[in-house]
């Protein structure tokens, strides 16, 4: 039996210079499912992403969709990738086991709660109040280096993880503490500035960008405090769904959000193309 790759549509070119294309996942030339593989338009063209791999019920664990992803990594080779990602859905527990096989490894996950509509009170001694513009410069320095540490640390060079931390604050933020639908809050504990929050509000739900409670005062309940003031915000502006994304490796935050009700949607994972 032989398991190939055929192409269903020309090379796509997106605006923002991405390239992405569907295959038929064949065996002796007769289909049995299909996948399709991208370049990042988020970590540029040097990495390809498999965003769809399906397999027909008929033709599931026989390894077609392990020589189908094999068959993708050699076509994102010829693209000339350094590296690939897999974006698996939660529910698609064979499919992260298949890639967890071929040597992927986990970056990041995104996680939802649903929310209810009585906003949840924060505990007693804790108040939120807006971030100032000077806070903000301050955060907003301090955020960028993080956010780019936490990428480098998960396999995507320097360089390029700063032009993403340059292009995704540039696209979110583009005015700044200014920016529409945009909430920037400090966290305060009987009078003393604990910990920021930056929630973002889009059209069916809110998500929370960043969260973190400040370093000399780690481990006392500010992080979950903080989280309870995320829901808070969006339950105040309507929405019924709060999102986030969590960098693999960090426990903490894992256990925090999964002990608040939040639930993975989605796991990303990546692996160097030699």
């Amino acid at each position: 039996m032989t398991t190939t790759l055929r192409p269903t549509e020309p090379l796509q070119r997106a605006a923002d210079g991405s390239r992405s294309r569907r295959y038929q996942v064949c065996v002796n030339s007769r289909p049995v499912g299909e996948i399709r593989l991208a370049t990042s338009p988020s970590l540029g063209e040097s990495v390809a992403r498999i965003t769809g791999l399906d397999i027909e019920e008929p033709d599931r664990r026989r390894g077609r969709g392990t020589v189908a992803a094999l068959a993708a990594e050699e076509v994102a080779r010829g693209w000339g990738c350094a590296q690939i990602e897999a974006a698996v859905p939660a529910a698609a527990t064979a499919g992260l086991r298949l890639f967890e096989a071929l040597g992927y490894v986990h970056r990041n996950r995104g996680m939802e709660k649903p929310l209810d509509a009585t906003p949840p009170a924060l505990p007693a001694g804790s108040v939120a109040r807006p971030m100032s513009p000077a806070e903000y410069e301050d955060w907003y320095a301090y955020e960028t280096e993080h956010y780019v540490r936490a990428w480098a640390d998960r396999g995507v060079p320097e360089p390029t993880a700063r032009a993403k931390a340059r292009r995704d604050h540039e696209n979110v933020l583009p005015r700044g503490l200014d920016t529409e639908n945009m909430l920037f809050s400090v966290l305060e504990h009987e009078g003393t500035r604990v910990g920021t929050l930056w929630v973002a509000l889009e059209r069916d739900k809110a998500y929370v960008f960043d969260v973190e409670s400040d370093a000399a005062h780690r481990g006392q309940g500010h992080g979950r405090t903080l989280m309870l003031l995320a829901e808070a915000q969006a339950v105040a502006a309507g929405k019924g769904v709060l999102g986030l994304n969590v960098f693999a490796g960090n426990v903490p935050a894992e256990r925090l959000y999964e002990s608040l009700g939040y639930r993975t949607t989605g796991y990303v994972l990546y692996k160097p193309l030699i």
